[in-house]
């Protein structure tokens, strides 16, 4: 049986909690008696650059006639900025603390207890369950099996251009093949003549059309690889963005009040033949402008590219008569920095790598449905000019966590919403630590987010981050387990951000909170990016709420 967690970010929420107030359990709630089919959509490393979040340069207009007819988190946030970790840890419904996953390196269901999956929880709900493209996170973490035979009916797809996505395709001005960072392609130059996020696409409208007269009904997740490194897309998607229109980060520099444990050294980012080429010193030397420029142009144009995909897969939906009948939620596995602190990539705790979009399109609850012969998704090219921009259909404020996908996905597709997991839980198979966000669904009061009085509930989001070492270096982004020396664990409330570093175990998965190695505390209203550290201001204890005092 694995020891006891200690103080780690399940002991700190017990600190939190004389603030907090005690949960209760959720409210079920009954509105969808039919079962619904569910799409389940994940982006790979997309942050909330889309215009149905504001913002007015990138062209995203199926992302965007999705959230106008669901209900978008404005604050939603990932529980680890790298992607096996935060994939396990919002389809388990567990945060790293509890999966034990802070690397790539092993499989929770050996490794710190045999969970329950949210496609697995469908499964064993009558559910037909379905994975394509990059979902879990190939590899050890989801046991080269992307968890399967638990969590999929049918063997998971992945594409067979997924081999060449870091090989060397990205033709120079040499003329030769590289592994770059930035890789617009002719698509017919490339192996197989297409690009994974294609194939995925076409492989869910298959399978859709397969299930549309299944009198089961199905969870189909659908996982996409961009803009994940490298930016590897349809070179024509660069016309929509072009160099001039491009700014740089609102706050390119590293903050003078950074603690070094806290910077994020964007190793992958340098091992590109590119960026290796601008001989850029390391840990702080800035990426050149003109190249800065370069990146968030394809990052944009990646993003854009996605958004094709998706509107082809929810115009598939509509053609096929399934929109009245399917629930559609969409998020990303995690944020990435463009430039800002200068940081690029993920790899840390601040807002730009851990804030997701997340919404969920409901028929009849979140949207009317649709009548006859009118589509919902009608596909919509982003070349096109668009004459302006459609709002969210609803919006909600709050800050949420992705570790309340589990039971928010159970809960609105009618089902027993598995119960709060007790401290510590990894003898427990069938439980989550995320609310639930059905009370943002309707409109009668739920006891989810008050304490024992009925007071509403501060809300909070957690997320956190190993490093090796005190200071940046080769693997600060990335430590695999055995090297993870420190831990640190950030809280996010609607006024502030507050993380600490702290000694960490890796051979107990213990955290020391006595052995406070940094810590950082920004005030959101006065500070939105996050570059002024006051959190050694705060040491006499003006700043900081008396239950985050020493």
């Amino acid at each position: 049986m694995p020891p006891s967690p200690g103080w780690n970010l399940l002991g700190l929420s017990l600190v939190l909690a004389t603030f907090c107030g005690a949960l209760e359990t959720a409210a079920q709630g009954n509105a969808v008696t039919d079962a619904l089919n569910i799409l389940f959509i994940v982006v790979d490393d997309l942050r909330p650059t889309l215009g149905c979040y504001g913002d007015k340069l990138v062209r995203s207009p199926n992302i965007d006639q999705l959230a106008s007819h669901s209900l978008l988190f404005q604050n939603a946030f990932a529980q680890q900025a790298v992607c096996a970790p935060s994939r396990v840890s919002f389809l388990t419904g567990r945060r790293p603390d509890t999966t034990r996953l802070y690397d790539f390196n092993s499989y929770w269901r050996v490794h710190a207890g045999n969970f329950s999956t949210i496609p697995q929880f469908f499964k064993e709900n009558g559910y037909v369950t379905m994975s394509v493209g990059k979902v879990f996170h190939p590899g050890i973490s989801s046991n080269h099996s992307d968890d399967s035979p638990y969590s999929w009916s049918i063997p998971p797809y992945h594409p067979s251009s997924e081999k060449y996505e870091n090989a060397k395709t990205c033709r120079g001005k040499d003329g030769e093949l590289h592994a770059n960072l930035l890789c617009p392609v002719d698509v017919a130059d490339v192996p197989e003549g297409t690009l994974p996020d294609k194939q995925s696409t076409e492989q869910a409208i298959q399978l859709l059309e397969k299930m549309k007269t299944s009198a089961r009904p199905f969870f189909l997740a659908v996982g996409y690889h961009k803009p994940h490194i490298p930016f590897r897309y349809p070179k024509e998607f660069q016309k929509l963005y072009p160099l001039e229109n491009i700014s740089l980060a609102p706050d390119p520099q590293v903050p003078t009040g950074l603690p070094p444990v806290a910077y994020n050294p964007w190793m992958d980012i340098r091992q590109r033949e590119d960026v290796q080429a601008l001989n850029i010193s390391i840990p702080y030397g800035p990426i050149p402008v003109d190249f800065q420029r370069k990146i968030r142009q394809s990052y944009f144009a990646s993003v854009s590219y996605v958004d094709t995909q998706v509107g082809r897969l929810l115009s598939a939906l509509d053609s096929l008569q399934l929109a009245s009948r399917t629930m559609v939620a969409f998020t990303s596995d995690h944020g990435w920095s463009l430039g800002e602190h200068g940081e690029w990539a993920k790899y840390s705790n601040f807002d730009v790598t851990t804030r997701v979009p997340l919404m969920f399109y409901v028929p009849g609850r979140t949207a009317l449905l649709p009548q006859a012969g009118v589509k919902m998704f009608p596909y919509i090219d982003p070349f096109d000019s668009i004459s302006e921009l459609m709002e969210p259909g609803g919006q909600a404020e709050e800050l949420v966590e992705l570790v309340s996908l589990f039971p928010t996905l159970a809960g609105l597709a009618g089902l027993p919403v598995p119960p709060r997991c007790p401290i510590p839980s990894f003898h427990v198979e069938l439980c989550r630590e995320g609310q639930n966000l059905l009370k943002h669904f309707q409109f009668h009061d739920s006891k989810e987010n008050s304490d024992l009085h009925g007071n509403p509930r501060e809300s909070i989001a957690y997320s956190q981050y190993p490093r090796p070492a005190d200071s940046p270096q080769w693997d600060s982004d990335k430590p695999s387990l055995k090297d993870i020396k420190i831990m640190g664990y950030s809280i996010r409330t609607i006024d502030y951000r507050y993380t600490v570093w702290v000694g960490f175990n890796p051979e107990e998965f213990l955290a020391n909170f006595s052995d406070i190695h940094a810590g950082e505390l920004y005030f959101v209203d006065s500070d939105p990016l996050q570059d002024h550290n006051v959190y050694n201001d705060s040491q006499g204890g003006e700043f900081l709420p008396a239950w985050l005092l020493p």
